[in-house]
């Protein structure tokens, strides 16, 4: 039971870092559950915060 927690909230964490580089807006989280909205928007974040070290230039 608990692997199956487990992977649940990595798959929405994936999805969520899935959905931040492909452009996606935060408010597009399709979980309403608090845990897998966390992960959720837990990979989304990831995704945008490595834009500085992946290459890419940030105009400030």
């Amino acid at each position: 039971m608990k692997r199956q927690k487990r992977d649940r909230l990595e798959r929405a964490h994936q999805r969520g870092y899935q959905a931040g580089i492909a452009g996606r807006s935060k408010e597009m989280c399709p979980y309403q559950t608090l845990n897998q909205r966390s992960q959720w928007l837990g990979g989304w974040r990831e995704s945008h915060g490595g834009q500085g070290s992946n290459g890419l230039i940030l105009s400030l």
